[in-house]
């Protein structure tokens, strides 16, 4: 368990990709099964613990110290595995000779029922170091939050094994912790897992952003142009009676929109945006689609107020033939012919746009002809359908990002290695008659600026606090004080929740305003003539 505990400690504590890549791959190497299948299986989120939940783990700290001191302690901390294992009663004695090993904690939890699931985690709790208590509230609380998404970790894979990471990916679903086999395999020991599941996931293919000179080497006629929608990118799999849409990194979306799922009277695997409403009428906004993000259930209310449905961009497999070795102008053919054969209220085809020129391109992107397209995409014609990020087939040309200037209004700690600053900001812009004007909030951002800035805001937000509420600080902001903050984002939604009306789609901060006078920030007219235009 320690192994295991150290490992999460300095996946935290390391901020490069490369160097998490390496201590997976060494980790990988040097540790034995079940337990690196098993870690392996926590940091990518299929390690299921149910018997175990965060209400009871609060449950279970505030029976051991002072609900009030404790609430003092997360708030100093901001992270709640951290806190618990630092303040957690330890009994001199408790700590045995021998530290459990991640399997055995593993089985543990999972044999346990929800009854004694408290009972079997405070035991645990009781008889480890810091570190691997930590490490114990990770697991049962699902969320690692160590900066390794579950491509990386198959990246890490990759390398472990030499293989490409589009073999681990298309292989993924159809295996389950701890991958013993899968290990087997990577390190030369046993053939390669064979693909006995059903409607597996293909590892999608990516583009490029357009950049300085890109499209002065290139032949419009190689290209053709398709609108860049504004939802998620999802595969839609179905096979032997199984219906699976996944996400572009392979996770499992299905339960979320059984009325698409329910739709996939086919055999394929089609490449496509996940979007809201009815294409044969009105496309909702990215706004709507979150209504239906991240649920594990959906009422029928829901479905029939945020209807889902695919525009899609590609046909990757028909029956049993694999069409990913096609060129994409022969794929285009075919998928045009498929689309015909589907329900028309859940799938329709995405339209190329018809261009001469790049300038002409550049025209119709800068003004495209609905709300919910970010830009345009290029396909080279001749490419087949590679994995990954190749350079050249594929270009995205995203509309430019829109700007305003806001106040800092509130600010929160972060979590990690940003639980010791104030690095989530909620900024505002001005309402009102001349006189009466008071800011409105209009978003929220935690990125944006670097690693000098932040410590420069986080003074700041501590040099002018006006009011606390547990771990979130409201910042002097009226018209003679206040920080300006330059924020970038990619869109505006209506939104009856919040005060000001609007709600911004992928806000960050793009400069701080040190030079520039509170009550010179933007007012909520700007945004709102955005939404009307």
């Amino acid at each position: 368990m320690n192994r295991f505990a150290e490992l999460l400690d300095r996946l935290v504590l390391t901020p490069s990709r490369n160097g998490k890549l390496t201590l997976l791959v060494d980790y990988f190497r040097s540790v034995e099964d079940p337990d690196r299948g098993l870690a392996l299986a926590a940091i990518t989120g299929d390690l299921n613990i149910a018997a175990v939940k965060p209400a009871m783990l609060r449950m279970l700290v505030t029976e051991r110290m002072d609900p009030v001191l404790f609430g003092y302690s997360y708030d100093y901390v901001g992270d709640l595995a951290e806190t618990v294992s630092l303040v957690w009663p330890q009994t001199p004695g408790n700590i045995p000779n021998r530290e459990p090993t991640l399997g055995e904690v593993v089985a543990k939890l999972q044999a346990a029922s929800r009854s004694d699931g408290p009972k079997v985690l405070a035991g645990l709790l009781d008889n480890a170091g810091i570190s691997a208590r930590f490490a114990i509230i990770k697991l049962v609380t699902g969320g690692l939050r160590i900066g390794v998404s579950a491509r990386l970790a198959k990246q890490a894979l990759a390398d472990f094994g030499k293989v490409d990471v589009a073999e681990i990916e298309e292989l993924w679903h159809g295996l389950s912790p701890p991958y013993m086999g899968l290990f087997a395999w990577l390190e030369g020991k046993a053939d390669k897992p064979r693909n006995t599941a059903m409607a597996l996931f293909r590892p999608v293919m990516l583009s490029n952003p357009v950049g300085d000179g890109d499209l002065e080497k290139l032949d419009p006629a190689d290209y053709a142009a398709e609108w860049k929608w504004d939802g998620i990118r999802v595969q839609a799999v179905a096979e032997g009676g199984v219906r699976r849409l996944y996400s572009r990194t392979g996770d499992d979306v299905s339960g979320a929109f059984p009325d698409l799922a329910d739709a996939m009277h086919f055999s394929a695997a089609l490449d496509g945006e996940l979007l809201v409403g009815d294409p044969r009428q009105a496309t909702g906004t990215f706004s709507d689609l979150q209504q239906r993000l991240n649920r594990k259930t959906v009422t029928p209310k829901m479905q029939q107020q945020y209807p889902a449905f695919m525009r899609c961009y590609d046909l990757l497999q028909l029956g049993d033939e694999d069409l990913r070795a096609l060129p994409f102008r022969e794929r285009r053919g075919r998928l045009e012919a498929f689309v015909k054969t589907l329900d028309p209220g859940r799938f329709d085809l995405s339209p190329f746009v018809a261009f001469a020129d790049w300038q002409a391109l550049e025209n119709l992107r800068r003004a495209p002809p609905h709300p919910i397209i970010e830009g345009v995409m290029l396909k080279r014609w001749d490419t087949p359908y590679v994995a990954g990020r190749p350079k050249g087939p594929w270009f995205k040309w995203k509309r430019d990002p829109h700007t305003v200037d806001a106040v800092l209004m509130y600010a929160q700690r972060g979590h990690g290695k940003r639980s010791s600053f104030y690095s989530d900001y909620t900024f505002g812009v001005w309402s009102g008659a001349e006189g009466e004007e008071e800011l409105v909030p209009v978003g929220k951002a935690y990125f944006g600026f670097t690693d000098e800035e932040l410590k420069q805001i986080d003074k700041y937000v501590r040099d002018n606090t006006v009011e606390r509420f547990g771990p979130v600080r409201s910042v002097r902001a009226d018209r003679d004080n206040g920080l300006v903050l330059e924020v970038a984002f990619e869109g505006l939604n209506r939104s009856t929740r919040h005060k000001s009306g609007v709600a911004m789609r992928f806000p960050r901060i793009s400069r701080l305003r040190w030079d520039k006078p509170a009550n010179e920030a933007d007012r909520i007219e700007t945004l709102q003539a955005l939404l009307d235009g």
